[in-house]
């Protein structure tokens, strides 16, 4: 098994990458776990602390039950990965089976920034883009998807998503074994990485 981490700013196109990888890759070879799927369960706060919430810190992820997880992947088990919702800021009560496949990718902004995640990673991948890019695609899934105001996601991203990527994210690129830049555009990047894969399962 290869445990794949792939991790970058909020808008850097990491989802594409993942998505290309799968494509090049034998069906059914890999399971992706995201780290969105592991913040702490929010659901009994109110309005206007959900909306105070820093989902671009290192403590809003529930690292334990993240690296146990893989550990039981790892070790040939299947785990109940949770269901986060951000308009309610709270885990489902139903849970997303995840199997142990070849290659294990781990995807979110702040894999890096966890010691004991790091450990378990065989391939560190960071992939990056322009502030203005990310900035872009960050504006557009905050009214598409979590239902935001152009005026409250531009202050989401002033007040939490810029300060922490200066912070605790764009510092992590120095974990990293292979940087892609331009994310899903990057084809040869996503090719070589592809290649680094087939060649070690």
């Amino acid at each position: 098994m290869l445990i794949i981490g792939i991790a970058g700013g909020s808008g850097s196109g990491k989802t594409t990458v993942v998505n290309e990888i799968i494509k090049r890759l034998p069906k059914n070879s890999v399971a992706v776990v995201s780290q969105d799927a592991y913040y702490f369960d929010n659901g009994h706060l109110n309005k206007e602390e959900k909306r105070r919430i820093n989902f671009d810190h290192p403590n809003s992820i529930e690292w334990d039950l993240l690296n146990k997880d893989i550990d039981r992947l790892r070790n040939g088990d299947s785990i109940e990965m949770p269901i986060y919702t951000y308009v309610t800021c709270s885990r489902a009560k139903e849970t997303i089976k995840i199997t142990p496949k070849k290659v294990i990718i781990v995807e979110g902004i702040l894999i890096f920034t966890n010691p004991e995640l790091l450990t378990r990673l065989d391939i560190k991948t960071y992939v990056a883009a322009d502030g203005d890019e990310r900035l872009m695609r960050i504006i557009n899934r905050d009214m598409m998807e979590r239902g935001r105001s152009l005026k409250q996601a531009l202050d989401h991203y002033a007040n939490f998503v810029r300060p922490m990527h200066i912070q605790f994210i764009e510092p992590t690129k120095r974990s990293a074994d292979i940087i892609i830049p331009q994310g899903g555009n990057n084809h040869i990047g996503i090719d070589i990485l592809t290649h680094k894969i087939k060649a070690s399962i």
